[in-house]
């Protein structure tokens, strides 16, 4: 077979994900300026997160997880691998096509049962129209998702990764161009949304041609083929439905709260920029690699792959949790401090972060595990581990909500990963040697928890140190990018000192494309 390079998927991948997500912080920053937590935020919040999660229900879930192993094995044995891609297209568009159909008629209906709290005020009725202009995103957004799971499939990982890039490119300009012409600043934004569905599709259904697969359009056909990818994707939606019902909870919860569901995205959005550059990226390379290498019967090179890959996403996650558990309060006051966003707004944003950082690294592990199972068809398994993680982030949520308020979906989403990983792991034994880790990742990942428990003590010290700096309006940009760069630079030479990290692995691992 013909290896997928992995070190230069996952930097490929990761190089657009960070652009993409820091276009996202700058487009939060805009947000959290120009409207504030608050009725419209929340609502906006509420109703961009229905397409969101129906796209990761239909497509990037369990649509993916069944077809981007069987396209895989198919281009791997040359078996007609754009027929099939042609008729999981059509069968997807159908479907998503149907499902947008009913969810702008039954919009209130949707709105009641995401964000129970919004009842009986104005954030109910903004959510519903909001809604109904975003939720066509989905549509474009699914197929997309197919055009990129071809792309990776092949090895082809550029444009599928820059998509996204896309969607923040065309927000920003629309919300500073409302803000400057004295519009509604919330209408530039939610109908920019959809258009930026239509650009991300263009692109990779673009690219795929230009790659060399064409797909057909058409009307679906049930063939054999369909009906082993439904068999196979119904537990992945059934699991992928599960955590959207974990981010539902969190929702109605924190609904009850005004302007908690805008505090808990934005801690999300800013966690998800590891959980995005590192976990998505590196599961988005390894299940098409896996699936290829078990095809070609290569167990040694899968074993290896599954290792190198938890390695750099370990390497770089757990510094990343570190620094969100030790200094939140700074980097969530510089970054989104600003307008209509006060002290106590950032105050209940970092408390937020600092709870899902101790989850991170079990949010990235989740991107790596799956794919052990999907590259196997197994689609069952992680459905039951997603129904015992549902009950347990749901039982938190509710149950802590009494006490805690608005911070319980916090932490059963961070406590709901762990039992989520645990799981994972556990029931991987069954696939034998080639889903165990190597010794060289057992001897790194204590010298890279060390090297990260390191850098949090310097960080520590540095915060209290710039604290002046940091509480300036002139210099508070300058003091958290050197209290990044410092930490970084403490972590890199904690870990060659430690031994978790030598320059010659990354540069042996992009010349070998193991």
């Amino acid at each position: 077979m013909k290896p997928i390079r992995l070190i230069r998927g996952f930097l490929t991948v990761g190089f657009w994900t960070l652009l993409s997500r820091i276009l996202g912080f700058v487009r939060e920053i805009l947000l959290l300026s120009y409207l504030g937590p608050g009725p419209v935020m929340d609502a906006f919040v509420a109703a961009f997160r229905l397409p969101n999660m129906f796209r990761r229900f239909f497509a990037e879930g369990a649509f993916n997880a069944a077809f981007v192993p069987m396209f895989s094995k198919k281009y791997e044995a040359g078996e007609d691998p754009e027929g099939f891609a042609s008729d999981a297209l059509n069968l997807l568009a159908t479907v998503v096509l149907l499902l947008t159909a009913l969810a702008m008629v039954f919009m209130p209906a949707l709105v009641w049962a995401t964000a129970e709290g919004f009842s009986g005020d104005v954030r109910f009725d903004l959510t519903v129209g909001y809604g109904r202009v975003v939720f066509p995103y989905i549509f474009f957004m699914s197929l997309a998702a197919l055009f990129s799971g071809v792309l990776n499939a092949t090895g082809r990982f550029a444009a599928a990764a820059a998509a996204p890039v896309l969607l923040n490119i065309m927000i920003i300009p629309a919300l500073v161009v409302g803000h400057a012409i004295g519009g509604e600043v919330i209408q530039w934004l939610i109908w920019t949304i959809p258009l930026a569905g239509i650009a991300q599709l263009a692109l990779v259904w673009t690219a795929a041609s230009r790659a060399g697969v064409k797909l057909r359009l058409g009307l679906p056909r049930w063939t054999p083929d369909m009906a082993q990818m439904v068999r196979v994707a119904v537990p992945a939606a059934l699991a992928s439905g599960v955590m959207q019902i974990n981010l539902v909870v969190g929702q109605i919860v924190a609904s009850a709260n005004e302007g908690a569901v805008s505090w808990l995205y934005a801690a999300d959005r800013l966690y998800q920029l590891p959980l995005g550059v590192i976990g998505i990226a590196v599961g988005i390379v390894l299940l098409p690699d896996l699936s290829r290498r078990l095809k070609a019967g290569d167990d040694a090179g899968a074993k290896n792959a599954l290792s190198r890959a938890t390695e750099f996403a370990m390497f770089l996650t757990i510094p990343c949790a570190v620094a969100f558990l030790v200094v939140p309060l700074p980097i969530v006051s510089v970054l989104f401090e600003r307008g209509e966003t006060g002290a106590d707004d950032s105050a209940a944003i970092a408390v937020a972060l600092s709870i899902y950082a101790v989850g991170l690294p079990a949010f990235v592990l989740q991107k790596l595990l799956q794919p052990l199972y999907f590259a196997r068809h197994d689609t069952k398994s992680p459905f039951r581990y997603a129904v015992w993680a549902m009950l347990v982030n749901a039982g938190l949520a509710f149950g802590l909500a009494p006490f805690i308020e608005w911070l319980a979906p916090a932490i059963a989403a961070t406590v709901s990963a762990w039992v989520m990983i645990a799981q994972l792991g556990f029931g991987a034994r069954k696939f034998g040697d080639t889903a165990k880790f190597d010794s060289r990742l057992r001897k790194r990942l204590w010298r890279i928890v060390l090297s990260s428990a390191l850098m949090g003590t310097a960080l520590w010290f540095l915060w209290i140190v710039l604290i002046p700096w940091l509480g300036s309006p002139g210099w508070r940009y300058l003091a958290l990018a050197v209290l990044i760069l410092m930490g970084a630079l403490i972590y890199f030479a904690s870990a060659r000192i430690t031994g978790a990290f030598a320059m010659d692995d990354l540069r042996k691992a992009a010349r070998r494309a193991p």
